[in-house]
């Protein structure tokens, strides 16, 4: 574009250059009139604008546009424009400075004459790589100039939570202002398989973050695969400019700076910093600001792009992809058949390992001594070396050990072709030296990094690393069952680091038949950014299949080698917390030896006590990694999202799935560091807040201050759940009950150790159905159901469907007892495992399809879904539909249980899915309905308590959501009518009846099967004052002191806090426990909840008849002190 050479300005002695940064803040006195302007250039005219020409702008790289510089941000001082009857204008009615916040921008050409004193010039840059320090802060000023002939620029309005001039304290506005108001395309987003954030709009101030109670966070899946009809990753080859970043915080340029001086500088959106273009990058704007080739530059049109990284982004030159495997090959681990289907799968996984002819591998095995494989191309078959030392390990022909993987093929074939066979007669049984069989694998791999590939069996017993049993009942059900889920020895955590430090991640595959201590073992995948997966009990037969599987997939998956991640979030806020599995170095790099397509990571978000300098907070996460073909690539994941002053939008963009998924995460964390107990408290708490702030509306953000709790007497209490929160008391519910989460005694440490690294590398989709499984009716599903189908009815909701194929699946019901019958056949899937629930009293024609017999009594089951039979047919395309993921070319098969009616110990482990009944556990007493009337009426009783013990449930908690109006459905019941009454066994069974012969009572706290004794809960943050002693989880301090680690057991009327007599503490909110006699004196008993108002003009249902089977069987009473 050219500028032809414009009239002489009418006074071209209106302003002087800009001080040079650091020259102080302020001011300077106005030029005297006729003084020169010194150097650099005048602004351009406005388009079509008139009043004076000025010259045309310099090309690229001979300096110029001093004076608009400061429109980038405040650390570049400025002259005060000259007296009236330039070109400053007139304030404009109705506003401290020109209007009301929103209105009308000056017109163009025109800027408003800003208060002395209010710039301050920074301090000198930081590094290139460092980020701005916490202590700078945008200065408050008031709204500036807007850009003459900058096309895009806007008044930078007042700060949020400053003082406009000349307003007193405490007058301050509850708007936004103070932001750089700029034209910003909100239609370029993040494709929702790579990031997720809690809500799609941000809290512009503190306080408002503090009023709204939405947890600020968000997941990234840096490395998700992409589904069929969805664009592939642009990739980009920097030209001789380089790569383009900010010279202060390093943030790659994107489709979100702001570009000044007709193109030749650009604000950053993470730090504000001006940056230079470089001539080489130089590209004219539009008349909207924007660049005119950002359509051809897909870093300025996309939120996701992947730039070819130059040579200064390398360490050393990239390394071949390596595999390493370290086996088990104790007595346990060939007799069980893992040994021969971890061989079977790692051969199939040869010909797909990325990297082609560049792939190295190599293989050490272990029992009481460690065993090396010399597999040089050259041998005719391997030869083993065997070290018995396990204190002074050596390793022998290291050239030799770490092959080429095609030249060395059809040696590794004859390798795990014998393997299974070379140790059938191990002498070895239950002796494991897995710690000085990771060192010798590590000695060998050091020197290229890559990835480690365990298989274990026995709990490591000798040498390094080896573990103690330290399975203790006793604390189960306690406060000190937490150091059962904490590492017990740092020598797992300090070899991971090391790994890390050496581009090494590790993917552990463990075997348990007793306690193995999950808790110690995944420290070592943890922190070198590897997976771990456990498969209990394993049976070549029922478990083979989709171990080889997994194996399959983790070897030949998208994977990505010697990465770091780097998320960086614009200046007014910051990130607190990371979650999943990485070693942090320094303050926020997360170092990641490999990261594959299933990696996830989770971060939480705060505002950092300043006020954002812009209208909008933009998120990038930027993974510099090596792909399989040696490449070194930087993906650069951007997106913008707009701040808001108004709770109802805060609210209204929350993610509820996204939100449950991270909230998840930080239970985990809170659970490590304090206990179970308050990882519950804190999601109940979580969903509390946020609904009482949803249901409050804009009235709490005003002046910043939150209104009271309870509404006014001139104000109508409105009882409606915004529709983006109609199901997060449901999942929070739900995640309260998860395996990873529920109290009691009857899962194992193990169990909740696996659960707590599922959920850490969970997505949506999977964290969707692990925390609130659908249970699927099967004998009464329609002839179309699992069958592929094209309806694309805009009735019919995508949670009908599953798979590329689309399959219909059956109809979902509520996640309760009262959904069963006898005669009915039903399948719940957690995203793990499926488990398929047969009533004494089904279809015999269904079951023999099924089984193969028509009757499960007294028949161990055996599942067979390949008969040709229709119902199996059915059966066996909506488990297949179910796990076939349309993004993922990988599948694995998930395990099936079967559990049949009446059998104890399954039927009670099937229970645990229905978590809309009650628990017997603490924290777990709730049903739905009373959730719900807890959650809208929490001032209701003494803070919300759960209804006392043997009274009748109360109704669902008023008419079914939309969403799960959609999701379950209203049509008939079932074709068997409602479920029979449960025979009295099964009222023993259930806890609903006196104990079984020769078993006597429970002590209180670990009685399953009935709710909790009468005591007073103390009421819950929020409900308002409570004496010191009845402070709850995160209440202020001076609160009871939480039990001490290990600490024994104490009769009930002693087991308060962990406190002896003679100073008793109060019950803890909803425990199971019973308070000691002078506290039970202190109060009246609770008041019976008010009557449920109807909500939408419907009237609540009226209470259920009691549901069969309460809760699992009564445990064995717990062995004596």
């Amino acid at each position: 574009m050219v500028f032809p050479p414009p009239p002489p300005p009418n006074n071209s002695n209106q302003f002087r250059a800009p001080p040079p940064p650091g020259s102080g803040g302020g001011f300077a006195p106005p030029p005297p009139p006729g003084g020169n302007i010194g150097g650099g250039f005048a602004p351009p005219p406005p388009p079509g604008g008139g009043g004076g020409g000025f010259r045309a702008p310099p090309p690229p790289g001979n300096g110029g546009f001093a004076l608009l510089r400061l429109l980038g941000v405040g650390n570049m001082s400025f002259q005060p424009p000259a007296p009236p009857g330039g070109l400053a204008a007139p304030p404009q009615p109705g506003g401290q400075f020109g209007g009301p916040p929103g209105g009308p921008p000056p017109a163009p050409g025109q800027f408003q004459p800003p208060a002395p004193g209010m710039f301050q010039a920074p301090g000198p840059p930081a590094g290139p790589g460092a980020p701005p320090p916490p202590s700078q802060q945008y200065q408050q000023q008031p709204p500036m100039m807007q850009g003459r002939g900058v096309p895009g620029s806007a008044p930078i309005p007042q700060p949020p939570g400053g003082m406009g001039h000349g307003m007193a304290p405490g007058l301050q506005q509850s708007h936004q202002s103070n932001v750089y108001q700029e034209n910003i395309d909100f239609n370029i987003t993040i494709p929702e398989r790579f990031f997720r954030l809690t809500c799609d709009k941000i809290p512009a101030t503190n306080n408002i973050a503090m009023a709204a109670k939405v947890p600020l966070g968000g997941v990234v899946r840096p490395l998700a695969p992409c589904p069929d009809g969805e664009d592939e990753v642009d990739t980009i080859q920097p030209g001789s400019a380089g790569i383009i970043r900010c010279k202060r915080c390093r943030t790659y340029v994107n489709a979100f700076v702001h570009w000044l001086e007709h193109g030749r500088s650009w604000r950053c959106n993470i730090c504000a910093q001006v940056n230079t273009t470089p001539s080489a990058y130089f590209c004219h704007l539009d008349d909207e600001g924007f660049r005119r080739d950002r359509f051809e530059r897909p870093e300025l049109s996309k939120s996701v792009v992947e730039f070819i990284a130059p040579a200064e982004y390398m360490v050393r030159p990239p390394q071949e992809p390596t595999y390493f495997f370290v086996l088990d090959v104790s007595a346990q681990a060939v007799h069980s058949g893992m040994l021969e289907c971890a061989a079977n799968a790692i051969k199939r996984s040869l010909d797909d390992l990325p990297g082609g002819k560049r792939t190295k591998i190599g293989f050490i095995t272990f029992d009481n001594s460690v065993h090396y494989f010399n597999l040089a191309p050259d041998l005719a078959q391997p030869q083993m070396l065997v070290v018995s030392s396990l204190k002074e390990l050596f390793v022998p022909l290291p050239d030799s050990l770490l092959v080429n993987l095609t030249e060395s093929r059809t040696v590794i074939d004859t390798f795990l072709d014998s393997l299974p066979e070379m140790f059938t007669k191990n002498p070895a049984p239950g002796l494991s030296c897995l710690g000085p069989a990771l060192k010798a694998a590590f000695t060998v791999m050091k020197q290229v990094g890559g990835k480690m590939v365990v298989f274990q069996s026995v709990q490591p017993n000798l040498g390094d690393g080896s573990l103690k049993p330290r399975e203790n009942p006793s604390l189960m059900g306690t406060g000190a069952e937490v150091k059962l889920l904490r590492s017990d020895s740092e020598w797992y955590k300090d070899t991971a680091v090391e790994f890390s430090r050496q581009q090494i991640s590790v993917d552990m595959f463990l075997f348990p038949y007793s306690y193995m201590d999950i808790a110690s073992l995944g420290d070592l995948p943890k922190y070198s950014a590897g997976s771990l997966h456990s498969y209990v009990m394993f049976n070549l037969e029922k478990d083979g299949p989709r171990f080889e599987e997994q194996v399959h997939k983790t070897l030949t998956q998208n994977t990505a080698f010697e990465a770091v991640l780097r998320t960086r979030v614009t200046k007014g806020m910051r990130i607190t917390n990371y979650y999943g599995n990485f070693y942090i170095r320094g303050a926020d790099l997360m170092a990641l030896p490999n990261v594959n397509s299933d990696s996830v990571f989770g971060f939480d978000l705060s505002h950092d006590g300043e006020n954002l300098a812009s209208n909008y907070v933009t998120v990038q996460s930027a993974l510099l990694y090596t792909n399989g073909h040696g490449q070194r690539r930087i993906r650069v994941m951007t997106q913008a999202f707009p701040t808001t002053t108004l709770t109802s939008e805060l609210v209204n963009s929350v993610d509820v799935f996204a939100t449950c998924n991270l909230i998840a995460k930080q239970a985990i964390d809170v659970t490590l560091k304090t206990t179970l107990d308050n990882a519950r408290m804190r999601m109940q708490q979580i969903c509390v807040d946020l609904i009482r702030a949803a249901k409050g509306g804009d009235r709490r953000t005003i002046s910043g201050y939150a209104v009271p709790q309870a509404p006014q007497s001139n104000e109508d209490e409105d009882d409606s759940i915004p529709t983006s929160l109609e199901l997060f008391p449901l999942y929070t519910l739900a995640l309260m009950k998860n395996v990873a989460f529920r109290g009691g005694t009857d899962v194992h440490p193990d169990e909740r150790s696996q659960a707590f690294f599922n959920i850490n590398q969970m997505w949506l989709c999977k964290s969707k159905a692990f925390i609130y499984p659908p249970l699927f009716s099967l004998h009464d599903m329609e002839p179309s159901a699992g069958h592929p189908t094209e309806d694309n009815a805009d009735d019919t909701p995508e949670e009908s469907f599953a798979g590329r194929n689309r399959v219909l699946l059956p109809s979902a019901l509520p996640l309760t007892i009262d959904s069963l019958s006898s005669d009915g056949i039903y399948l719940v899937d957690n995203g793990i495992e499926f488990f398929l629930w047969i009533g004494r009293e089904a279809n015999s024609n269904f079951v023999n399809s099924l089984f193969g017999v028509p009757s499960l009594e007294n028949v161990e089951p055996v599942l067979n879904l390949d008969n040709g039979d229709e119902f199996s047919t059915q059966l066996g395309n909506i488990i297949s539909a179910l796990r076939d993921d349309d993004a993922d070319p990988f599948s694995v098969s998930s395990k099936i249980t079967v559990v049949k009616e009446g059998d104890q110990h399954m039927e009670a482990r099937f229970f645990w899915f229905m978590v809309e009944d009650r628990a017997s556990f603490q924290g777990g007493t709730f049903s739905y309905e009373d959730f719900m009337n807890f959650v809208q009426n929490p001032n209701a009783g003494h803070g919300g308590a759960p209804p006392g013990p043997g009274g009748p449930m109360q109704g669902r908690g008023g008419p079914m959501p939309p969403q799960r109006q959609q999701q379950y459905g209203q049509g008939p019941p079932p074709p068997g009518g409602p479920p029979a009454p449960m025979p009295p066994q099964q009222h023993q069974q259930y806890g609903q009846g006196p104990p079984p012969p020769g078993r006597g009572p429970m002590p209180p706290q670990q009685q399953y099967g009935g709710p909790p004794p009468p005591g007073p809960p103390a009421p819950m943050q929020g409900r308002g004052p409570m004496p010191p002693q009845q402070q709850q989880f995160g209440g202020p301090p001076g609160g009871p002191p939480q039990p001490a680690y290990g600490q024994a057991p104490m009769p009930p009327q002693q087991q308060q806090y962990g406190q002896q007599p003679p100073q008793p503490a109060p019950p803890q909110q909803y425990s199971q426990q019973p308070a000691p006699p002078q506290q039970q004196q202190q109060y009246a008993p609770p008041p019976a909840p008010p009557k449920p108002r109807a909500q939408n003009g419907n009237a609540r249902r009226a209470p259920p008849p009691p549901p069969r089977g309460r809760g699992p069987p009564p445990p064995p009473p717990p062995p004596p002190r």
